[in-house]
């Protein structure tokens, strides 16, 4: 299989800041893949160096085997990114927006994939609509479209369903999902766990400008051990003696951190002894979010 996205050492800094350091990673063509990390750990710049808008301080970065720097064109043409800003023309229409960025890609007579993203996307009945009078999400919708117009082989997503509602999103992930079966190599960021888990194969995770987990979701999730006992409790309040076992309070449930059954028992008789009522519980397996929190916690550094 060949590369989509190579990465060889890269490192960038801002004064002080190491915002990357030694980046190797090699995203395969055809992948769905999740480039996840809290905020400030250097996706965005990440991104920014594969697409040729920021210049690594060392390196090597290729879209397709093409250098992002000595081979801008090519590289550029063989990638799609949907940016996190909502970045748009307020002078055009949907359809006016798509048409012109066709153009920068040298692309003519290319109204029937144009029309193809509008209804994927659910744009059809504002595909005449003025830009600056779309929503947000909806604003968000056309930035997919726009890094889809040319059918770039890899394709960016940075943060692309945030602000967007339920049912807008499972449309523009069922139009993914199709675009990663036909071919398309998919880099996925986003601060939603839940949908990296459900469509993404490998996933890289940093952690201060350096790479703290790369691997398969399968792999990464079945090296967990332990489950998370969620409770809800009358009257909401806790024994001192479960305070080190508690790992979240959200005004609602409890969360712990429990090895084995045994102490979930533990914990319920430590709850009976002072007359403490469970009214739910759930005794949750091992997720992404959890590999997430160890890794960010705990994660040894390349």
């Amino acid at each position: 299989m060949n590369s989509a996205i190579e990465l060889i050492k890269v490192c960038k800094r801002y004064g002080s800041l190491n915002a990357l350091h030694n980046i190797d990673l090699d995203i395969q063509a055809g992948e769905f893949f999740a480039l996840l990390g809290p905020n400030g750990a250097g996706k965005t710049t990440l991104i920014n160096i594969i697409a040729g808008l920021t210049l690594a301080d060392s390196g090597s970065t290729k879209v397709m085997g093409h250098e992002v720097i000595q081979q801008y064109d090519d590289a550029r043409r063989n990638l799609g990114v949907v940016p996190q800003e909502l970045v748009f023309d307020p002078f055009f229409t949907v359809r006016e927006a798509l048409t012109i960025q066709s153009g920068y890609y040298g692309i003519r007579n290319n109204d029937s994939w144009i029309n193809e993203i509008i209804h994927n996307l659910g744009l059809t009945d504002k595909a005449d609509t003025n830009m600056r009078a779309l929503s947000g999400g909806m604003k968000r919708r056309v930035l997919v479209a726009q890094a889809l117009v040319h059918k770039p082989p890899v394709i960016i997503l940075d943060e692309p369903t945030a602000g967007v509602d339920v049912a807008l999103r499972q449309t523009l992930w069922d139009f993914i999902n199709q675009l990663n079966r036909d071919g398309h190599t998919i880099v996925l960021t986003t601060h939603y766990l839940e949908e990296a888990e459900i469509l993404c194969n490998r996933v890289a995770m940093l952690k201060q400008g350096k790479l703290v987990a790369l691997d398969t979701m399968q792999n990464l999730i079945s090296g967990i051990s332990g489950y998370t006992l969620r409770l809800k409790l009358f009257p909401d309040t806790l024994p001192a003696e479960l305070n080190k076992k508690l790992i979240n309070y959200n005004g609602e449930y409890y969360l712990f951190d429990v090895d084995s059954y045994g102490q979930i028992e533990f914990i319920l008789a430590s709850l009976r002894r002072i007359n403490i009522k469970v009214l739910d519980m759930n005794i949750l397996q091992p997720d992404l979010e959890k590999v997430f929190v160890n890794m960010m916690h705990n994660g040894a550094t390349q």
